[in-house]
C-alpha cells in the first residue's frame, strides 16, 4: 500500500483542498502517514499568493528530495497552476498537477506508472468542479471546522493573482453545504464557512440564493450551535447579512472585511470596486448592530506609486475604523499581473517599515479591545490544547482551570495576557 504525506502551504481553501485530497487518496486504498520522511508520495498543495509562498516551496521541494531521495514528489495547488515548467524541472518532481486538474490526483497516483516532470494543466476558466471537506486548523485547534462553500474569484484586482490560479468564481449547492454542517453538527460545537469570495455564494447559474439565504438555511436546518464567516468582501456585508448577524445568536460576531488601502488613490489603482466611504458605510453599520464584534480586515504596504502622503492617508483612515485586528501584509510583484508592470515601485525598505506602523497600530487597537471586554460575559468554544478557548468576538482566552475540548461555555476575562485575555468559566452553554 502506497504511503502519502500532504503538506498545505497558504490559505483556508487550500487547506481544504488538502483535506479532500487526502480523503479521495485514502479511498483510493492509500494510507495517510504522520512524518514526510515515511511517505512513499509526497503531495506539495502550494500557494503563490507572494514571491515568498514561491520560495517557500521550492525550497521544501528539495528538502524533501533530499531527505527522502525515494519519494515520489508531486506539486499541486496554486503555484503549480501559474507556473508548472518552473517546478516540473526541478530534481525529484515526477508530476505538476495545477488546480484545474487536482481532483484527477488521487486516480492517477493509485497506477503505477512512473514519470519525471509530467504536466497536466489546462486552462483553470473552464474548470466548475470544487473540492471541499471539512479540516481542522494544523496550529492545534481540533474543534473549529473549517469548511470551504466557495472557490474562484471574479474580482480582477491589479496585485491579485490568484483568479488566474482558482478560476471563475462557483460554490457549493445549498442542499450538500446544509448536509455537511448537519454532519459536522453532530461532531462540533462551531463551523467556520470559507472560501477565495465568500460573499459570492449562490451568485452564478441561475441561482437565486445569497450567502445570507444560506446562512437561514443552516440555522433551520441543521443544530450546528454556531457559524462563523471567514473573509468577505465589504461590499458583500449587505444590510441583510449584517442584520442577521446582528439579530442571530448562533452566528459569530465576528465581521472579516479586507481592506487592501484607506487611500483611494490606491484602492483604484488597486482597482478595488469601493472607495473609503463606502467600506466606512460598512464597518459604521456592522459596530453599531454588534457593539462587541470583532472587526478585522487585511492591509497591504508598499504599493507601487503608494507615496508617504498616501500611506499616510491609508494610516488615518485605518486608524478612524473600528478595527480589533488586522492582518497587514507588504506587497509583493505577481508575474502577469498589472500592478508588476506599473510605475512607482516602493523601495523594500520603506515597504517593511510602512508594514510595522501598520501592526503597532493593530496591536494598539487589539489591546484596546480586550480591555474593554474585561469584567463582561463572553462565550466562547473551549479548543486544544486544554484551557484555551476562543470567544464568539474572536479573542483567545485562557480559561482558569483546564476543560474539556469542544464544548461552548460562559467566561469572565479577568486580566490580559500576551495574546488574549485570562478568563474564569461561568458554566457551559
Amino acid at each position: 500500500m502506497t504511503r502519502f504525506f500532504v503538506q498545505n502551504f497558504g490559505c483556508r481553501a487550500t487547506q481544504a483542498d488538502g483535506a479532500a485530497l487526502e480523503a479521495q487518496l485514502a479511498g483510493r486504498g492509500l494510507r495517510s502517514v504522520e512524518e514526510r520522511a515515511e511517505a512513499d508520495l509526497v503531495i506539495l498543495n502550494t500557494c503563490t499568493v507572494t514571491a515568498e509562498a514561491d520560495s517557500d516551496a521550492r525550497s521544501t521541494i528539495r528538502r524533501v528530495h533530499r531527505e527522502n531521495p525515494g519519494a515520489r514528489i508531486l506539486v499541486t495547488g496554486c503555484y503549480a497552476q501559474r507556473a508548472p515548467d518552473e517546478l516540473s524541472a526541478m530534481p525529484g518532481v515526477e508530476w505538476v498537477m495545477g488546480n484545474s486538474h487536482k481532483s484527477q490526483i488521487a486516480e492517477l497516483v493509485a497506477g503505477d506508472t512512473l514519470y519525471h516532470g509530467q504536466i497536466l494543466n489546462s486552462d483553470i476558466f473552464q474548470t466548475s468542479d470544487i473540492l471541499t471537506a471539512p479540516i481542522l486548523d494544523s496550529t492545534g485547534d481540533r474543534t473549529r471546522p473549517n469548511l470551504k462553500i466557495q472557490d474562484g474569484c471574479h474580482n480582477r484586482c491589479s496585485f491579485c493573482v490568484i483568479p488566474f490560479v482558482r478560476g471563475k468564481s462557483r460554490f457549493v449547492d445549498a442542499d450538500q453545504v446544509v448536509e455537511q454542517v448537519r454532519s459536522l453538527a453532530s461532531r462540533y460545537k462551531e463551523v467556520v464557512l470559507s472560501g477565495i469570495n465568500l460573499g459570492r455564494w449562490g451568485r452564478g447559474d441561475g441561482s437565486t440564493m445569497r450567502l445570507p439565504d444560506l446562512l437561514r438555511r443552516l440555522l433551520a436546518e441543521t443544530d450546528m450551535a454556531r457559524l462563523r464567516l471567514s473573509s468577505v468582501e465589504p461590499m458583500d456585508f449587505s444590510d441583510d447579512l449584517l442584520g442577521l448577524m446582528a439579530d442571530s445568536p448562533r452566528i459569530a460576531k465576528h465581521v472579516h472585511a479586507p481592506l487592501q488601502s484607506g487611500s483611494d488613490a490606491i484602492l483604484r489603482k488597486m482597482h478595488r470596486k469601493y472607495r473609503p466611504r463606502h467600506y466606512a458605510d460598512r464597518l459604521e453599520k456592522a459596530r453599531r448592530l454588534m457593539p462587541d464584534a470583532a472587526i478585522g480586515a487585511d492591509v497591504m504596504t508598499g504599493f507601487p506609486g503608494e507615496t508617504d502622503e498616501l500611506f499616510e492617508e491609508s494610516r488615518r483612515f485605518i486608524e478612524s475604523m473600528p478595527y480589533t485586528y488586522l492582518h497587514v501584509f507588504t506587497y509583493s510583484e505577481r508575474p502577469g499581473t498589472p500592478a508588476a508592470e506599473m510605475a512607482g515601485s516602493v523601495p523594500v525598505a520603506a515597504r517593511k517599515e510602512r508594514n510595522k506602523i501598520l501592526r503597532d497600530l493593530a496591536a494598539s487597537k487589539n489591546r484596546a479591545f480586550r480591555e474593554g471586554m474585561l469584567g463582561r460575559e463572553v462565550t466562547a468554544v473551549t479548543i486544544e490544547p486544554l484551557g484555551l478557548a476562543l470567544t464568539e468576538n474572536y479573542i483567545k482566552a485562557q480559561m482558569d482551570l483546564p476543560y474539556t475540548p469542544n464544548r461552548l461555555v460562559r467566561l469572565r476575562p479577568r486580566a490580559l495576557t500576551e495574546q488574549g485575555v485570562s478568563a474564569a468559566v461561568l458554566g457551559e452553554l
